[in-house]
């Protein structure tokens, strides 16, 4: 497992995180769940029923929001998978290249994932506000964690993990210099965000704006002449 490298005093970086073990659901949830657990189980003992019953429907909430299942992804270089479940807001192809957004809401699995093998070579973390991650503003002013990454043919990827309305932190599972696999999971972003996709414009969209996509299964782009191709 991966973990973030120290960097200089006077840089922020992502809080460092770990993958998830055995159970399917992120590390990152467990503390919440605990909690809400304790305290659930005072209101039991003092038939505070009403709370009980509030912190039930939270104790469900943060259960499906920290779930983190496995997926099957593509096995190929020429494909760009998404890195975020969610919807996508915004899918665009020009001559400078093709650029995805996907909006994940508070019911969507927030663990991201690397939508190519290789290495990464830059992270730049930039603390922000905390606007509505669905609004195109929220790339330039929320909470961000940029990846840069050096795909296996060389030809350099980008993407952003942006925190939204009530996302509070990103945590990182990577480091630069670190070697990833497509679908390999690379941080997550707590309650509520956005992922925007730089793709090179030698990639052909595959998706559209207001589809549904997941992490590490859904193709985004892919390398022109490779339309042919079938995958589970």
């Amino acid at each position: 497992m991966h973990a973030c490298m120290l960097p200089p005093m006077n840089k922020k970086v992502a809080i460092s995180g770990r993958p998830r073990g055995r159970i399917p659901l992120a590390r990152e949830g467990w503390s919440f769940l605990l909690i809400c657990t304790a305290i659930l189980m005072i209101t039991v003992v003092l038939r505070w029923h009403i709370v009980t019953g509030f912190l039930a429907i939270l104790l469900l909430f943060m259960l499906n929001f920290f779930r983190d299942p496995e997926r099957l992804t593509p096995e190929d270089d020429d494909l760009f998978i998404s890195p975020a479940d969610g919807k996508v807001v915004r899918a665009d192809q020009t001559g400078a290249g093709v650029r995805v957004d996907i909006f994940m809401n508070v019911f969507d699995v927030h663990v991201n994932r690397a939508p190519m093998s290789g290495r990464i070579t830059r992270m730049q973390y930039t603390p922000g506000s905390f606007i509505n991650a669905a609004h195109d503003q929220a790339g330039e002013h929320n909470e961000r964690n940029r990846f840069e990454m050096e795909p296996e043919d060389g030809t350099p990827i980008a993407f952003t993990q942006i925190a939204g309305l009530v996302a509070r932190r990103i945590v990182s599972y990577v480091a630069v210099g670190g070697r990833v696999k497509a679908g390999q999971r690379i941080g997550m972003i707590r309650f509520g965000s956005r992922v925007n996709c730089e793709i090179p414009p030698e990639f052909t969209l595959e998706v559209k704006a207001g589809q549904r996509v997941k992490a590490g299964k859904t193709i985004l782009a892919r390398k022109a002449g490779t339309a042919g191709r079938k995958y589970e």
